[in-house]
């Protein structure tokens, strides 16, 4: 009954809305509408990708540097990005959120053929598009990473530099790496209890979750407590369907379609100047991110010397200082790699 009155009170709304307006004139109403005057939205602009979804995009600051973020997961959102909008608009940096299709504020269609590496880097060159971007900045952490590194093999000629934030190029050299982490934090115990819920496929039980929150993502993917609550949002509105089909059940099961993702042979047609950022402390071998950098002719890598996953926020003066600093000395032509 209240469903009905709510959808009959909006009904006499536009009805109202769409009356004629008296003959009362003002100088202000007499003025023809500006055709050129684009409503203020905040920022805030719907994609059409695919030719038939919308996926939502937020332009943060005014700045003649365009840095486009794609979010980690897959499956996750931009919210856990929000620390960039303390540091990149007060230097003169424009930049974009974009959440991907079936993520965050985008739409989220139940097609399980869209969660696809070669579907996702297409959909991104659309985004480009739809917010008119040309020699821009592409920023990946994580699985956006991949996806940003996946777009350069196609798409180089767009960009400016790169990001490639805390990841490493290959799955199959990630995962011996995840082991060792479960020995360096788990008790012998902790570990033997982990490992036979694993075999057991029991991973939403309690007990599972405890260890693998407590013991590995308190170490790996963020060092502060409690986590900043963008992060917390983003846990929380994850698209888990996707981020199962493409990764596994969690960080330390990659059984999902991209298991078999190796990038390393590709890394020498990165050309343009990039920079790899990570941390000491990531879920992500430190020398797989250094061997990443050496492998990419025209790149500089940080590793910051805190920082876990999100280097972000749990080693963010070093994280940001190196990331503004790659920026500014692209965008001034003072670039400097690494020497190989």
């Amino acid at each position: 009954m209240k469903q009905n009155i709510f959808y009959t009170a909006i009904a006499v709304f536009f009805a109202c809305c769409s009356q004629p307006q008296n003959n009362t004139t003002t100088a202000e109403t007499n003025t023809p509408p500006d055709s050129l005057y684009e409503v203020k939205t905040g920022g805030a602009k719907m994609i059409q990708v695919d030719s038939k979804y919308n996926v939502w995009t937020k332009r943060i600051g005014n700045g003649k540097i365009k840095v486009l973020l794609l979010h980690g997961g897959p499956g996750f959102s931009h919210d856990y990005m929000e620390c960039f909008e303390d540091f990149l608009p007060q230097q003169g940096i424009e930049f974009y959120y974009y959440d991907q299709l079936g993520c965050g504020n985008s739409d989220h269609p139940n097609d399980t053929s869209l969660w696809n590496i070669p579907r996702y880097v297409e959909e991104v060159e659309q985004v480009r598009k739809g917010l008119g971007l040309d020699s821009f900045y592409i920023f990946g952490h994580s699985w956006g990473s991949m996806l940003a590194m996946e777009y350069l093999q196609k798409y180089q000629n767009h960009v400016k530099a790169a990001i490639l934030s805390n990841m490493t190029a290959s799955i199959q050299s990630y995962l011996p790496y995840a082991e060792t982490l479960k020995q360096k934090f788990f008790s012998k115990e902790d570990l033997q209890k982990f490992d036979s819920l694993d075999k057991l496929h029991k991973y939403d039980d309690p007990e599972y979750q405890t260890l693998l929150m407590n013991d590995l993502y308190t170490h790996t993917i963020c060092q502060l407590n409690p986590w900043p609550e963008p992060l917390m949002r983003a846990f929380v509105k994850a698209n888990t369907n996707i981020y199962i089909q493409m990764q596994g059940v969690d960080e330390f099961h990659v059984t999902g379609n991209f298991k078999d993702w190796d990038m390393f042979p590709s890394l020498k047609n990165i050309t343009v100047p990039t920079l790899v950022i990570g941390g000491m402390n990531d879920e992500m071998n430190p020398e797989d991110m250094k061997k990443e950098g050496s492998l990419i002719p025209n790149s500089r890598t940080y590793l910051c010397p805190k920082g876990s996953h999100m280097s972000m926020y749990d080693d963010q003066q070093n994280y940001f200082r190196e990331l503004i600093r790659f920026i500014k000395e692209t965008d001034e032509n003072k670039f400097v790699a690494d020497k190989k």
